[in-house]
């Protein structure tokens, strides 16, 4: 049975590619989509082909658009002072749904594909304060001290966004990174 269903297959293992999908829930959609309701797959087949065929990189941020610059870059209503380093496109995408943020962004994807040069321009522009958003870790403060090094000469303020202890969350849940980052930095009340 299983050569039988070669292309079914397939389908569930496709799924299973993507993020936080696993087997049973594959199984769940490609079955969905095979038996139950092929409008709905052929929506979703179009709509992947139309987004892969026009979605792109700004060119000034590196996040997700349909044109050259994205929503954000073309916006002039924007705060031009306020810069905010994130590590993916998905990242303005989170902070822009929430209205959490009125500046412009940066998108770091990679140490080895970043473009000091590009960053300087944009900074050079007009920004007096660089914001990180990084994903608190060893490897991202090391990345974080490298960029302050490779633009202290621009005079610049360099912040990050608060770490520490979620709301809610007691402290035997928090790991050690987390917790001791929340004493350094604690608030007076």
């Amino acid at each position: 049975m299983k050569r039988s269903l070669e292309k079914f297959n397939r389908l569930v293992q496709a799924l299973e590619e993507l993020p936080t999908i696993g087997s049973k829930s594959a199984t769940r959609l490609a079955y969905h989509m095979v038996m139950r309701d092929n409008f709905t797959a052929i929506k979703i087949a179009h709509a992947i082909e139309n987004a892969l065929g026009s979605l792109k990189k700004c060119i000034s941020c590196g996040g997700m658009s349909e044109d050259e610059l994205c929503a954000v870059c073309s916006d002039e209503t924007r705060n031009i002072a306020l810069l905010c380093v994130v590590e993916s496109a998905k990242d303005i995408l989170t902070m822009e749904e929430n209205a959490l943020f009125d500046g412009r962004y940066f998108v770091l994807d990679a140490l080895d594909t970043l473009d000091i040069p590009h960053l300087r321009a944009i900074i050079e522009s007009g920004v007096e304060e660089v914001i990180f958003a990084l994903t608190p870790s060893i490897a991202n403060d090391a990345v974080i001290l490298f960029i302050e090094d490779k633009l202290e000469d621009l005079h610049v303020n360099f912040s990050r966004i608060a770490q520490g202890v979620p709301t809610g969350v007691s402290l035997e849940n928090i790991d050690m990174l987390s917790l001791s980052r929340a004493l350094k930095d604690r608030v007076k009340v």
